[in-house]
C-alpha cells in the first residue's frame, strides 16, 4: 500500500510518500515570503503553492524511490485551512489520481495532527487524550480509535499559537514569532511579570484576554521606559509563555483525570515549543501517565501526518469522490 499525500492548508507546501505505515519521504517547502508582512497573506499563499507543488511532489517521489505508477492512492488535506491554499492541493490531487486511475483520500488537517503520534514508536494506546495546539486551533481531543475522535474542549476565542504570534508582533519580533518567544524565554524569569488566567469552564480555553493583558503591560512599561521591551525581553517572553503553557496543561490534566486515561499526547505546531514538551513530560511522569510527543518534523504542518491518516482511511476503505470540495472551518 503506497500513498502520496499532499498538505497545502496554509503556508507550507508539502508532499509525503507512505508505504504501509512507514513514511518514506516528507518534503516541506516553507513560504518565507510572509515574514515581510507579519503574517500569512492568503492570496500570496495560494500563488506560492501553485509555484511549488509540482516540484515538491516530484522530490517526494524521488526521495521515496517510488514511481507514480506504483501509487495506490493520493491523499490530500481537505480542511480546515485557507480556501485558496486548499484548492491548490485538492485540484492537484484530483488530477493526479484521475490520471493514474487510483482512489482519492480526503484528510481532516486537525485529525492528522493527532495521528502524527502514530508515525513513530512508542504509539498511544486507546483511549487517549491529545492536546492539539496550533496557530488556528486549541483542542482537547478524546481519541477512541484511529478514526474515532471527539473534541471535548477547545478555545472560545483565539488559539494558543495565535496568542504567541500576536504577542511577538506587538513586541516587534519578526513572523513567525512563537519560536522566538520560546528562544528568548529560556534566558528569562517566569515570575518576572504576572499574566491572568482566564475564568472559563472545564476543558475550555481563552487567550484573547491574555493578548490584551500583554498589550496594556507593554504600553504602560514603554511610557516609563522607552526601552522597556528591549530591557526586559527575556523576562516578558518567559512570563508570558509560562502562563500559556500553564493554562494548556491545567485543562489537559483535568481532562485526563476525569476520563481515566493512561496515555496523553500533544500535537500541532505549538507542540514544538520546548517548554510545553518539557512540562508535558513532567506532568505525565508525576501522574504515572504515558507521554507521547511527535518528532519536531511532524509537529508543524507537513504531509507526513496527512499520509499516516490516509493509511488508516485506506485500510477502512474510506475514499473520496472527484466532486469533493474544501472546507475552511470545522469538520466539513
Amino acid at each position: 500500500m503506497i500513498i502520496l499525500a499532499i498538505e497545502s492548508s496554509c503556508d507550507e507546501t508539502s508532499a509525503a510518500v507512505i508505504k504501509d505505515s512507514n513514511i518514506l519521504s516528507n518534503i516541506v517547502s516553507s513560504q518565507l515570503q510572509h515574514s515581510d508582512y507579519g503574517g500569512v497573506i492568503p492570496e500570496l499563499a495560494s500563488r506560492l503553492h501553485q509555484q511549488q507543488i509540482v516540484r515538491v511532489v516530484k522530490k517526494a517521489l524521488q526521495t521515496a524511490e517510488v514511481e507514480k505508477e506504483e501509487l495506490n492512492a493520493v491523499a490530500f488535506t481537505r480542511g480546515p485551512g485557507l480556501l485558496g491554499a486548499l484548492l491548490v492541493g485538492i485540484s492537484f490531487a484530483k488530477t493526479f489520481a484521475f490520471g493514474l486511475g487510483i482512489p482519492l483520500i480526503e484528510v481532516n488537517h486537525m485529525e492528522a495532527h493527532v495521528l502524527a503520534n502514530f508515525i513513530d514508536s512508542p504509539q498511544p494506546e486507546f483511549p487517549f487524550i491529545c492536546l492539539t495546539v496550533s496557530g488556528g486551533h486549541t483542542q482537547l481531543v478524546l481519541v477512541r480509535d484511529y478514526l474515532n475522535m471527539e473534541i471535548i474542549g477547545e478555545t472560545i476565542d483565539d488559539a494558543a499559537g495565535e496568542a504567541f504570534d500576536k504577542a511577538a508582533k506587538i513586541m516587534g519580533l519578526p513572523y513567525p514569532g512563537g519560536p522566538l518567544i520560546d528562544k528568548y524565554a529560556k534566558e528569562g524569569d517566569i515570575h518576572a511579570f504576572q499574566f491572568p488566567t482566564p475564568d472559563v469552564g472545564k476543558y475550555t480555553f481563552s487567550f484573547s484576554g491574555l493578548k490584551t493583558s500583554i498589550l496594556y503591560m507593554l504600553r504602560d512599561g514603554i511610557k516609563e521606559n522607552p526601552k522597556f521591551i528591549e530591557d526586559n525581553l527575556n523576562d516578558i517572553c518567559a512570563s508570558y509563555q509560562h502562563r500559556i503553557i500553564t493554562i494548556l496543561l491545567d485543562q489537559l490534566k483535568l481532562a485526563a483525570e476525569e476520563h481515566h486515561v493512561k496515555h496523553l499526547a500533544i500535537a500541532g505546531g505549538v507542540s514544538a515549543n520546548s517548554l510545553l514538551r518539557t512540562r508535558f513530560q513532567e506532568l505525565c511522569d508525576q501522574n504515572g501517565w504515558q507521554a507521547h510527543i511527535p518528532a519536531f518534523e511532524y509537529c508543524t504542518d507537513n504531509a507526513g501526518m496527512i499520509a499516516i491518516a490516509a493509511h488508516y482511511k485506506y485500510v477502512k476503505g474510506e475514499f473520496a469522490d472527484l466532486d469533493v470540495v474544501p472546507f475552511t472551518r470545522g469538520k466539513g
